[in-house]
């Protein structure tokens, strides 16, 4: 799952694929395949590895004017050539591309295909097989929608019936994917950068309407049946704005990059043996520190309490976490072996820099994770962990912050291994799950637009409660809520609230509660109670599994320990909106500057 291209027209289909397939290799993939149809057959040709590797297997003498291509980061089934898209049918009549993850394929499996034999792990290839089954009774626009009703989880789909060599059958829901319109042709994309050399007219793909694409014709239908009208628009791409691509902001740009993003830390932190790996001399400081101190400022502050959490549960070292520019000017009595991990997206925090000069002063080792190689924290830090999320430009960072966490977790999760602790999960396959459900959040931006304008649109402040993690998660959303839309928003856990701030409950005060974690469940909704008998209006953001209801938003199920790279994204475009709401300039607010620095 990760990027699609279609096209259909008079062009060598082909190569417009490639190059979508290229312009999409960004976004983080194992594997990659097309199919085109060619004179009543489908020729697919699919691969392992880069588009590179895809190019050199595909047949260049084959003419095809139809066809869909995908770029796969592998969630069911390993990376290989037989779970790379696309996937055929039995029978070799439909073909297909599928981006995000059926959560209901085993059942269907059971149900409509026990007599089916497949010939991948995937959930998509129950799809096509299902098309195949269905269509013996009907025709293909039917049997297609039927299989969509069948589904429960997030899809963009591309489909091939080789007996109709004018359609592409397209379908999407939660997952993003596009229509380019052009005058002798029409594509798809699941950015519109995969095709802009193409046409720079789009149309939206709202989520369960399904698409007949044909080379001069495009009909959007509701599954119903009932017709779409909508009106294409220009995709802006010009020197001035080409960095945002098709983006009215960076920071929303940068939020939906971090499914993507994950996808590539994983894949630039794995090693030949398909295992998670970092530098071995980091692994001896981790193993050699009797302490580690965390020195960050701002989001990054955030993320490293998560760190906190994650290295002291998984390799059971301690940790503090300072904010760096209390550290530098009231250094706390230290551990005999102290390791420090500075954490910056910008590697020039100054506050951070003032800490390094006096430890380095005192000969201990450090490490900084930052986003930016050759930044001062990297040149000057004993090691660096890179977060390799690509420029943020936003001041607000999103994609800098979920990257951190994950690098924390992946630290963790190595130093565990290398002093033998046994860690009861399969951190890539959970990650890959992770970025998964990052995408299908990123999806729901109407249901934020709604929460943004209940609860925000003229408040003055707000409060964000958590236990745990939550907390350190509710700590970052009312961050993200304060830089950019300047309303007063505060994060105190849970049982705080009756020490002192409820005071500050009035009548419809928002109330964010994030309700994440199994042990915690009961005892924060225990404090929604005490603030809604205050008169608060509570905005509660439950994973799913714990979800009760009257909750605001479900968050899809993860795995608990990595929920705070999940539950922040509803936190981070319910601020967006907020902003986009009042008028102010997202991507540059007022007082604030992308990297401080200045103490």
């Amino acid at each position: 799952m990760c990027g699609i291209v279609g096209y259909i027209g008079n062009q060598d289909a082909k190569e417009v694929l490639l190059q979508g397939l290229e312009k999409l290799e960004y976004r983080g993939y194992d594997s990659a395949g097309l199919a085109v149809i060619n004179q009543g057959d489908v020729q697919i040709f699919k691969e392992k590895g880069r588009i590179a590797d895809l190019r050199r297997v595909v047949n260049q003498k084959i003419l095809s004017c139809i066809g869909i291509g995908h770029t796969r980061w592998a969630t069911h089934g390993k990376p290989s050539t037989k779970n790379a898209h696309p996937h055929q049918c039995n029978i070799g009549r439909f073909t297909i591309v599928h981006n995000g993850v059926i959560e209901n394929y085993e059942q269907l499996k059971h149900r409509y295909l026990s007599e089916v034999h497949l010939k991948s792990d995937t959930d998509t290839e129950i799809i096509v097989q299902m098309i195949s089954e269905f269509s013996k009774y009907t025709d293909t626009e039917e049997a297609f929608i039927k299989t969509l009703e069948l589904l429960k989880g997030s899809y963009a789909i591309a489909l091939l019936d080789k007996e109709d060599e004018e359609t592409i059958y397209v379908a999407k829901n939660k997952s993003p994917l596009l229509i380019g319109i052009g005058d002798t042709f029409n594509v798809i994309a699941s950015d519109a950068m995969a095709t802009i050399q193409l046409t720079d007219q789009y149309v939206e793909i709202m989520d369960e309407e399904v698409v007949i694409l044909k080379r001069d014709k495009v009909i959007i239908k509701r599954l119903n049946g009932e017709i779409i009208k909508r009106d294409s628009y220009r995709a802006e791409l010009d020197t001035k704005d080409i960095d945002k691509g098709t983006y009215p902001h960076f920071m929303l740009k940068e939020i939906e990059e971090q499914p993507f993003v994950l996808r590539n830390i994983i894949q630039k932190y794995m090693d030949e043996n398909g295992e998670l790996t970092i530098d071995k001399n980091i692994l001896n400081s981790m193993n050699d520190t009797d302490r580690i101190y965390i020195i960050a400022a701002g989001s990054s502050y955030h993320a490293g309490l998560i760190g906190k959490q994650y290295i002291e549960k998984v390799s059971k070292v301690q940790v503090e976490v300072h904010i760096s520019s209390e550290f530098a000017y009231n250094t706390p009595l230290l551990s005999e072996r102290p390791f420090f991990i500075f954490i910056s997206q910008s590697g020039e925090t100054a506050d951070s820099r003032s800490v390094l000069v006096n430890i380095k002063k005192l000969g201990y080792p450090s490490l900084t994770i930052t986003n930016v190689p050759g930044s001062t924290l990297s040149r000057e830090c004993d090691y660096t962990l890179l977060l390799h999320a690509g420029p943020e430009i936003a001041v607000a960072s999103t994609k800098a912050y979920t990257a951190q966490v994950a690098v924390l977790a992946i630290l963790a999760e190595v130093t565990a291994r290398s002093k033998k602790i046994q860690v009861n999960f399969d951190l890539i396959q959970e990650l890959s799950l992770v970025a998964n459900t990052m995408e299908v959040l990123c999806n729901c931006k109407d249901t934020y637009v709604n929460i943004a304008q209940k609860f925000f649109s003229t408040t003055r402040n707000a409060f964000f409660i958590g236990r745990g993690m939550d907390y350190y998660v509710g700590l970052e959303g009312a961050l993200k809520l304060k830089e950019i839309s300047y309303i007063q928003a505060e994060g105190f856990a849970g049982g705080e609230l009756k020490h002192g701030t409820i005071a500050l409950i009035e009548e419809g005060t928002p109330i964010v509660a994030l309700s994440t974690q199994e042990g915690i469940n009961l005892s924060i909704r225990g404090n929604v109670k005490e603030v809604v008998a205050r008169g608060a209006n509570p905005c509660i953001i439950s994973l799913k599994g714990l979800e009760q209801d009257g909750d605001t938003f479900t968050i899809p199920e993860v795995h608990e320990f990595l929920t705070p790279i999940v539950s922040v994204i509803p936190l981070q475009l319910i601020s967006y909106y907020a902003a986009l709401h009042r008028d102010c300039d997202v991507d540059k607010p007022r007082n604030l500057a992308k990297s401080v620095t200045v103490e």
